[in-house]
């Protein structure tokens, strides 16, 4: 933290290998001349395609403001086929990959080797192939095609498998060859069973170049990876580049760390703030985590709860509005719903996860004595409040979906604003108190933005390859139909019993979720079960945001918990023990979602009246959830009033008068019942 008087004991602060935790590939040693030719590939990448998508904006605008008509539009604005976009927009992606990525972990250190080399030639020969050949492939998509059209697909299938493998682990990569298998097999099974399908491709001239279009890697999931995610990583990006990171770490301290537990509620507090900058959980838990552990353990809280507050606040980043999760970006695209109108319902459950967070941190530290940090080692809040221009990226992000602008529009503005108010970083007073401007690192120059357009490249690596595998999947759902015929296992195994639905989706999207990516997670399970949901009467909305949610959850979801494992190695701390922690801190959250089920107003649906009451009994709820999961009020709870906050806590985070009144009278009989409890062990006192 750059501004902060706060020292952090660095030992407190364990090694992760981010690598390790989100990729089957370990990172390259790139020679010289690799690392200049990457450096400015990747600064390329972003700013092809932002060219592309706000180009054709900002031309529009200049003749506007220039009264030309549509001059300079129609003269240089880029115009390309957005199949062939998609097609340069993977090929890119994948050259980007294979170059930084290793085949398996503990080599690459000699450099890009040939095999690598003759991968990106793949992928960039894919790319040129539907070039010369657009008008055929696209003319004889889902009919015929010809030898070098089966040819172009195998390779194109080769290269999105590997690439999947090496930045987005094993898991998908297997499971979006089980769908390859079931799309050339499937026709094997007896009529009778469910999985058969009357879709017989073994002939391989039809299938393969089938999945490799529009029709499956180039549809829906990597229109969404080459538009919306690429813009808001590069925003994040900007953000990063901007110090706005460092600047809400900063704030966060000034503002809570001297409060009781102070430390924690600075996690908290900072992953409300970050999560606009990084979509990433683990990349969230390394960037904070290296401040706020050690600055936990410095007021006593223990390794694995540190690493516990840590990861479920940094993957609360995931659901926080305006820059939720790329997942959110696929669910706009699957649903058809405005990206702004699905931000807007996760504003509720978003709140309630951060006060539950919250509270957990508070009642801890009420419950083991522990103090904040002194307000004399605290950040003076004043110069940070002269710089809370730094929040205007992400305020005029909010304006421009309010106003109705386009995600794209309100993403260059973004990234537009990070670049003015870093120039603001450059006014320091002079011992004379004169304000006097200087050059310096804060200062976004050139390189800043040439380093940023970088940096939102190489995030988006791992996305890239996510949605072109999804796409495989989403492709070969189309072709076999097995997306109805899951809706009907469904509907046989919960019948019309919507929450036993809800409940075998739950298991599945937080099983996915153990082993691959959040956003690819979501991309199958929407795929797969979403339309069984909707067929039992599921609002469209709403299965797809429980399955989001659901998604993100199940980076702190023990077995396999990537957020909680990252910060139990940085807190030093048993992996196990942290995302059961980090379970608990969350538990609100995993009762949210079946909330919103039975009741969309948490969603934001309905008059301002029904939301705010909703909101504020909701919020009462998951106080006293975790007051019952802390076991501690005002002191220590005994058994029967904690099972009656965590009844009461039920009642009112389920929206509906009668459960909120049974939720309040709940809650008054428990704290009756406590103080009884607490005066029978206390009989000298005083009534």
């Amino acid at each position: 933290m750059a501004n902060a008087n706060v020292t952090v004991d660095p030992r407190e602060v364990g090694a992760v290998d981010v690598e390790e935790l989100e990729h089957s590939g370990g990172r390259r040693e790139h020679r010289r001349w690799e690392r200049v030719l990457f450096f400015w590939l990747c600064a390329a990448f972003t700013g092809f395609h932002l060219w592309i998508l706000v180009g054709p904006v900002v031309l529009k605008q200049a003749d506007a403001l220039l009264g030309i008509g549509e001059f300079l539009y129609r003269t240089i604005a880029p115009n390309i086929d957005q199949e062939l976009f998609r097609a340069i927009h993977l090929a890119w992606g994948a050259t980007l990959g294979f170059g930084f990525y290793t085949i398996v972990k503990g080599r690459g250190r000699d450099g890009v080797p040939w095999y690598d080399w003759l991968l990106m030639l793949g992928a960039v020969g894919c790319a040129v192939y539907m070039w010369q050949n657009l008008d055929d492939l696209q003319m004889n998509q889902g009919a015929v095609y010809d030898t070098p059209d089966l040819v172009y697909s195998l390779v194109g299938l080769v290269v999105v498998f590997e690439f999947t493998r090496r930045t987005a682990g094993n898991a998908l990569t297997i499971i979006a060859g089980i769908f390859m298998l079931y799309a050339m097999f499937g026709h094997l099974f007896p009529e009778s069973w469910a999985l058969y399908h009357n879709k017989s491709i073994k002939d391989l001239w039809f299938g393969f170049p089938y999945i490799y279009s529009n029709l499956g890697v180039f549809g829906p999931t990597l229109e969404v990876s080459s538009t919306f995610i690429i813009m808001f990583t590069a925003f994040a990006a900007f953000l990063t580049r901007s110090r706005a990171g460092e600047y809400f770490n900063d704030l966060s301290v000034a503002l809570v760390g001297w409060a009781r537990g102070g430390p924690a509620k600075v996690a908290v507090l900072s992953g409300v703030m970050f999560g606009s900058v990084s979509g990433s959980s683990v990349a969230n838990v390394v960037a904070s985590g290296a401040v706020t552990i050690p600055l936990m353990r410095r007021v006593g809280y223990d390794r694995a709860t540190a690493g516990a507050i840590e990861a479920t606040s940094s993957t609360g980043g995931q659901i926080t509005p305006p820059v939720l999760g790329a997942a959110a970006f696929l669910m706009a695209e699957a649903t058809g719903i405005k990206y702004a109108e699905i931000a807007a319902a996760a504003i509720i459950p978003c709140l309630l996860f951060y006060v539950a967070c919250y509270a957990h941190c508070d009642l801890h530290a009420a419950k083991h004595g522990l103090r904040g940090i002194p307000r004399a080692d605290l950040p003076p809040l004043g110069p940070l409040m002269m710089r809370l221009y730094m929040i205007a990226p992400i305020a005029v992000l909010i304006w421009a979906f309010i106003s109705g602008y386009s995600a794209f529009l309100a993403a260059g503005l973004g990234m537009g604003l990070c670049i003015l108010v870093s120039w603001f970083n450059g006014f320091t007073r002079t011992p004379d108190r004169k304000l006097a401007w200087r050059r310096s690192d804060d200062v976004m120059g050139g390189r800043a933005i040439v380093e940023a357009l970088e940096i939102g490249a190489k995030d988006s690596i791992q996305l890239v390859a996510v949605c072109a595998a999804a796409g495989i999947i989403v492709g070969v759902i189309a072709l076999t139909g097995i997306g109805g015929r899951f809706a009907q296992i469904m509907q046989a195994i919960a019948g019309q019993n919507q929450l036993l639905a809800m409940l075998f989706t739950m298991v599945i999207v937080v099983i996915l979720g153990m082993g691959m990516p959040t956003t690819a997670a979501y991309a199958i399970a929407a795929a797969v079960v979403a339309p069984g949901l909707q067929q039992i009467g599921v609002p469209k909305l709403i299965a797809h945001m429980f399955i989001f949610y659901f998604a993100v959850l199940s980076a702190i979801t023990p077995p396999v918990a990537v957020a909680s494992i990252a910060a139990a190695g940085m807190a030093k701390a048993d992996p196990w023990r942290t995302s059961w922690i980090a379970v608990k801190m969350g538990l609100a959250t995993f009762i949210v979602p079946f909330m919103f089920f039975y009741s969309p107003v948490l969603l934001g649906q309905g008059s301002f009246i029904e939301i705010a009451h909703v909101a504020l009994t909701a919020i009462i709820g998951v106080w006293l959830l975790a007051c019952a999961t802390e076991g501690w009020f005002t002191e220590r709870l005994a058994l029967v009033p904690r099972m009656l906050f965590g009844l009461a806590a039920l009642g009112l985070i389920t929206p509906g008068a009668l459960t909120d009144l049974v939720g309040l009278a709940l809650a008054i009989v428990a704290w009756a019942s406590q103080r009884y409890h607490f005066r029978a062990r206390m009989p000298g006192e005083k009534a």
